[in-house]
């Protein structure tokens, strides 16, 4: 770069190209004026030339000259031209700065509002949500606590019912206690299916024994008795064991109790004009009617036989339904003869009612004559009281009254 009047030039720049130019020229002028005053001393010939060249050489450089100075004028007014170019150039680039500064300001301006109204929208949403999160935790809390609480009554309940199977194994394990439940337990069943007439909780036999319970029906097959003594050890038994010889041996047990119980319900409970030819067994558990169906049939035969029935809860309660039916039937017979009794008078009443209604009849026959006999009166009276209407009644004077005679002399015949 070169720095000429305070303004600075490029190397590249075409004003400095033809400055160099012309300095080069010049200095190749110089240089053949110095050959030419070497070659002068050399031949004399070449004087008169030389001094030509020189004087043409010297009005090179007197134009050179003035080729310099107008060249130093393009260039100061290039450079003036090119100070007020960067001049206008300069305000040009200062008002769009001021511009795009203005817009930007103003575009930084319209981002913060909305970054303010987005930012509010936002926290107006947080809060919201935050607020239903919140009313949800407090709900889930609420659900969780009452979950937590049904749980621990739950735990409650498993508690209590643990210690009530143990209390059941405890009465289950005693022979009076046992016999016990399932005398409760039968006579849950029984109310619920019969009437209270129609069964009776240990009945007393002639035979002096005792009846756990005597359902009532009517003969034939007569009263029945439903025993609830069930030799549970033998089961238990059969349920503990474990290796072969003990399940031979606890199932030989059972048969024997079983056939036993049998016998002892047949012979006490089957009473000739008594009760009914069958008696039934009550199981109070469907696992033990289950075993025994399923492993022990010949026992379920063998109750068949001796006409003791083996009945678990449900077909107990079954059979209590069909006893139900009987006793209903039985019931509707005994009442056929105060149905018919009642049938026979409602007959006589229905024909007295029949019977007064004819005279009411008859009644109401003789009232209509006589209320159209009364309309042929009024009817009648009617038309004479309209003839009357039409009567002319003239006034008449004194004078002209006729005077009629007491005896019979003015009358004419």
């Amino acid at each position: 770069m070169i720095e000429i009047g305070g303004q600075t030039y490029t190397l590249n720049d075409p004003v400095v190209l033809l400055i160099l130019a012309t300095a080069g020229a010049i200095f190749l002028v110089l240089i053949l004026l110095v050959l030419a005053v070497r070659a002068a001393g050399r031949s004399a010939r070449m004087t008169e030339p030389l001094a030509r060249q020189m004087q043409a050489l010297g009005g090179h450089v007197q134009q050179l000259g003035m080729g310099q100075e107008q060249l130093r004028g393009g260039l100061q007014t290039v450079s003036d031209t090119q100070a007020n170019a960067q001049a206008q150039m300069i305000q040009s680039i200062e008002a769009r700065m001021a511009h795009v500064q203005q817009q930007m300001q103003d575009r930084l301006a319209d981002n913060a509002a909305r970054s303010a109204r987005s930012l509010t929208e936002m926290q107006e949403r947080m809060s919201e949500t935050l607020h239903g999160s919140s009313k949800q935790t407090t709900t889930s809390l609420t659900q969780l606590q009452e979950r937590l609480a049904a749980i621990d009554r739950a735990q409650d309940n498993i508690t209590k019912l643990s210690g009530d199977v143990l209390s059941l194994q405890d009465i289950l394990s005693n022979k009076q206690t046992r016999g016990a439940f399932g005398e409760i337990q039968l006579h849950d069943i029984v109310s619920k299916a019969l009437p209270s007439d129609s069964y009776t909780m240990q009945a007393s036999l002639s035979s002096g024994k005792r009846a756990d319970c005597l359902i009532h029906l009517p003969n034939p097959p007569g009263p029945i008795v439903i025993d609830s003594k069930f030799p549970l050890e033998a089961y238990e038994a059969l349920r503990r064991a474990k290796t072969d010889f003990e399940v031979k041996e606890a199932a030989r047990a059972m048969r024997v109790a079983v056939k036993a119980h049998i016998s002892a319900i047949s012979s006490k409970y089957i009473i000739e004009g008594e009760t009914a030819d069958g008696a039934l067994m009550f199981l109070p558990s469907e696992a033990v009617y289950a075993e025994l169906h399923g492993n022990f049939p010949e026992l379920v035969r063998e109750g068949f036989a001796a006409r003791v029935w083996i009945v678990s809860p449900t077909t107990c309660m079954a059979t209590l339904n069909t006893m139900r039916a009987i006793l209903k039937d039985a019931r509707m017979r005994e009442q056929a003869g105060a149905i018919r009794k009642t049938l026979k008078m409602l007959h006589r009443d229905v024909e007295l009612v029949v019977e007064r209604v004819g005279k009411l009849n008859t009644h109401f026959g003789q009232a209509r004559a006589d209320l159209e006999g009364l309309g042929t009166a009024a009817e009648r009276a009617g038309k004479r009281a309209a003839r009357l209407d039409n009567f002319d009644f003239e006034e008449l004077s004194p004078q002209e009254i006729p005077v009629v005679p007491l005896t019979g002399s003015g009358e004419k015949n």
